[in-house]
């Protein structure tokens, strides 16, 4: 069965101030990476991997486990500083800024989607969501609005006060999308989204997810070990061995 495209029905935008160390909103792609290296001791983890990140455009990284796609991640997102090679977002280079700085960055600049939610358990929903916002400045009734907005477009209206042990695995996933997408990210970050989710629903949360950050022009980044879950992104890379050994163009 076909689908509307998923769109607020006010376009959500982030009232929140950027970090002083944002980089300006450059032409080009969202995010480069070239020649990224990562040992663990004796283990090579990354070997010269490049990767290319276009705002509204979704990248899936399969592999094995142990093949390196968790660490490339890792890299992406500023978590882990790579041994050698370069991430480059809107034109800047990431890997100058300190951690303080790079911490900014991933507040402001990217969302994460992992695969439990990670949502916090005492919060309702709409006051997870509203999280990434608050801080970042917004006041509560800000964030709490482009929440309300965010699970409406997402079709969670009426469960804003529903704990996440309230929900179900989709509609926690749901959540967990829009807690992602609130501050307006350049990219998007989801670590095996469905991974625990049945097949029918990790359909579901995956058309979510890719619908919701193509219309927000975010890049989008799905790191799996599941070939119907890549098929939901335009494009895909397969690791083995810290290397990447093949390349497609799915959509």
């Amino acid at each position: 069965m076909d689908h509307a495209p998923i769109t607020p029905t006010t376009t959500p935008r982030s009232t929140t101030p950027p970090p002083v160390s944002a980089p300006p909103a450059t032409a080009g792609p969202a995010m480069t990476a070239r020649g990224l290296a990562k040992r663990f001791g004796t283990t090579t983890a990354l070997a010269g991997v490049d990767v290319d990140l276009d705002g509204g455009r979704s990248l899936a990284v399969m592999g094995p486990s142990g093949s390196g796609k968790s660490t490339l991640l890792h890299c992406l997102a500023g978590i882990l500083v790579p041994d050698a090679g370069t991430v480059t977002l809107r034109g800047r280079e990431v890997g100058t800024l300190g951690e303080r700085e790079r911490s900014l960055l991933r507040r402001r600049h990217y969302g994460f989607v992992f695969q439990f939610g990670q949502l916090l358990s005492e919060l309702p929903a709409i006051e997870n969501i509203a999280l990434p916002s608050m801080l970042l400045g917004a006041n509560r009734r800000q964030a709490t609005e482009l929440a309300a907005q965010w699970m409406h477009s997402l079709g969670l209206a009426g469960m804003e006060q529903r704990r996440p042990g309230e929900l179900s695995g989709g509609q926690a996933q749901r959540v967990a999308v829009a807690r992602a997408l609130i501050t307006g990210p350049a990219v998007v970050f989801a670590d095996e989204p469905t991974g625990a989710l049945d097949q029918a629903t990790g359909a579901e949360v995956m058309r979510v997810l890719t619908e919701t950050t193509r219309a927000a022009g975010a890049a989008l980044v799905v790191v799996t070990h599941d070939a119907t879950v890549a098929g939901w992104c335009d494009e895909s890379i397969e690791m083995r061995d810290g290397t990447v050994v093949d390349r497609g163009v799915l959509r």
